[in-house]
Parts: structure tokens; sequence; C-alpha cells
């Protein structure tokens, strides 16, 4: 009797264990936004985490939606269509400060990657005054970097140049001919690179803006607080992906998780190498340092992404660094 007892009080408390793991939030669900159809190459460590089963691991269902680019998939959180989204930092960093939009940010990837290309030869930049130049959409990531970069190019102001909205496809463009400029991702240059072609790079955002941040997770502060557990599980299914891409053994499963961006493996595993070159994808922290964002709100106000009368968003009203620690800690 007493060993029924004890086998009895056992297999409840297992049970409870249980239901207070992971398995318990099985049913939890998170949409989280991607830039990009296709995707852009940075949020592979996403898709990443859907093949290798890392946002199951840690109890939550995650779909990834591709959106047309970064700053709409903002728009989209912002509306609660979505619940999270990878978007550029400086649009929501512009979105937050004009119109106190209750974004938050929980995990960023610090690096910018961006160049303004061109196939032409013996250009500068200061040849790129009256030139058409591929970007995503007018306001949108690319946008926004091409202005950031222009300001590292005396005489050219942004006024000066018409921007072709390409989504994510300002590199394919360029490769068909279609447009001599635009402004690239290094998976661009790679694939360059692979079909034997010769890019001229006039500007790069590490020279010209090095204290600027490129991509930003957010979410709704209200969304937030009602949904955090399974926000918690999602960043942490994505740090661990990023700790996966990191071993050399794993780039042929990253090449074949980010086929989704359009390039083929070959290119894939060209682009990878170009990216953890750059330390690309925070793994020791939420990848959202203080004098990066404070420096890319700053340089916000001064070339007019923020207006006149708007005061850029505070460091400690934009990000919520509890999210990432805690999901690290579930990582661990």
């Amino acid at each position: 009797m007493i060993r029924r007892r004890f086998n009895l009080i056992a297999s409840a408390a297992l049970l409870t264990a249980l239901l207070a793991g992971p398995a318990s939030a099985q049913g939890k669900k998170v949409t989280i936004a991607m830039p990009g159809i296709p995707p852009v190459f940075s949020v592979t460590i996403a898709y990443v985490a859907e093949k290798q089963g890392f946002f199951k691991k840690h109890g939550v269902d995650v779909e990834l939606r591709p959106f047309d680019n970064g700053t709409a998939a903002a728009r989209a959180v912002v509306s609660g269509d979505i619940d999270m989204a990878w978007s550029p930092t400086p649009p929501v960093i512009n979105q937050v400060s004009n119109a106190n939009v209750p974004l938050v940010a929980l995990y960023g990837m610090p690096n910018p990657d961006w160049v303004i290309g061109t196939t032409e030869t013996g250009k500068d930049c200061k040849d790129l005054a009256g030139q058409d130049i591929g970007v995503d959409s007018v306001g949108g990531a690319r946008s926004v970097a091409l202005r950031s970069m222009l300001a590292g190019c005396p005489g050219v102001k942004i006024e000066d140049t018409k921007q072709i909205a390409l989504g994510s496809t300002p590199g394919p463009a360029l490769l068909a001919g279609r447009l001599k400029y635009a402004v690239l991702h290094l998976d661009d240059l790679s694939e360059m690179e692979a079909q034997g072609k010769k890019l001229n790079i006039l500007l790069t955002m590490k020279a010209t803006n090095p204290t600027s941040h490129y991509l930003t997770l957010v979410a709704r502060k209200d969304n937030l607080a009602k949904n955090r557990d399974a926000m918690v599980r999602a960043v942490a299914g994505m740090i661990e992906a990023a700790r996966f891409v990191q071993d050399p053994k794993n780039a042929d499963a990253v090449a074949d998780a980010a086929l989704i961006t359009g390039h083929n493996k070959e290119v894939n595993k060209l682009a990878l190498k170009e990216f953890l070159a750059v330390d690309f994808w925070a793994t020791k922290d939420d990848g959202l340092p203080r004098n990066k964002l404070e420096a890319t709100a700053a340089l916000m106000k001064k070339i007019g992404g923020i207006n006149p009368d708007k005061e850029p968003v505070s460091y400690d009203n934009f990000v919520d660094g509890s999210v990432w620690k805690d999901a690290s800690a579930m990582v661990k």
C-alpha cells in the first residue's frame, strides 16, 4: 500500500514536471514576419531554427511569414496581424519616434552588411548623382541605408538619385542588366562572385557609419505582456540557431535552410562565410548594444528620418533586455 501510494505520488510529480516543461507550451503559437520575398539571408537563423526543430524543442509553434520588406513587417506587428517581426532598425526607430508606435526591441543583428555596388567600371560615389539605384522600397531598409551611406559622399544627396523599388531583388536586377547601381547585401555579392560577375563597391555602411545597427526583432508591448512565454521560447529557438550556424560542420545544413532565399547551395555557403566573418549573428548577448542604437537614432534625426518636432526614442523605452536573458537561460 505504501509502495503504491509512493508510486502514485511519483507519477503525479513526473506529470507536473512534464507539464511545466516545453511540452506544455506546444499549443502556444507565434507568427514571425520575415523581411523580403524571397527572405533576405540575414534571417536564415529563423529558418534554421524551423528546420532543425529548435522552436519545437523549446515548446513553441512558430509560423514564419515572408513580407515584401521589413518595414511592412513592422507595420503588421503594429496592426496586430503579426506577433513579431525582424525589421530594419532605422525605419523602426523612425516609426517609434515619429508616431509613438508601441514597438519594443527583443533581439538584434547589430552589424549592417550594406554596400552600394555597380556593374560599371571606373566609377566612384559621386557618379551616383542622377542614377537609378535599386532599393527595396522608398523608405525601406535599403532606402534608409542608401541615405545613410550617401552621408559619406560629399556633394551627393538622396534627392539627387532615383530609387527603384525592387523588394529583395536588386541583386538579380543587376545580374540581369536591368540597372547598374543597387544597395546590396553580402549574399548579393556572393551571387555575383558565383556567376563570375565583377562588382565595383562605391560605398559601404561599415566605412561610412560604423556605429549603425542593422536588424531588430520587434513586438508590440501589449502583445508581449500577454504572450511573453511563447515569445521567449521563440527567441530561444533563434539563439540556438545562431549558435548552430557558427559551427563549420553545420555549413551544409545552414545552406539547405537558406535555399528559401533564392540562392543555390554554393552561393549560400559562400555567403555564410562572409556573414560569419563580420560576426553577423549575435550569440553572446542580445545584439542590441546601447551605443549602436543611440548612434542610429541620432543619425536618423540628422538625416531627416525623425521629424524636426520629434525626439529619438530612448534606449530604455525601446529595448526590453529581459526576453533575451530568459531565452538564453533556456538554451543553456
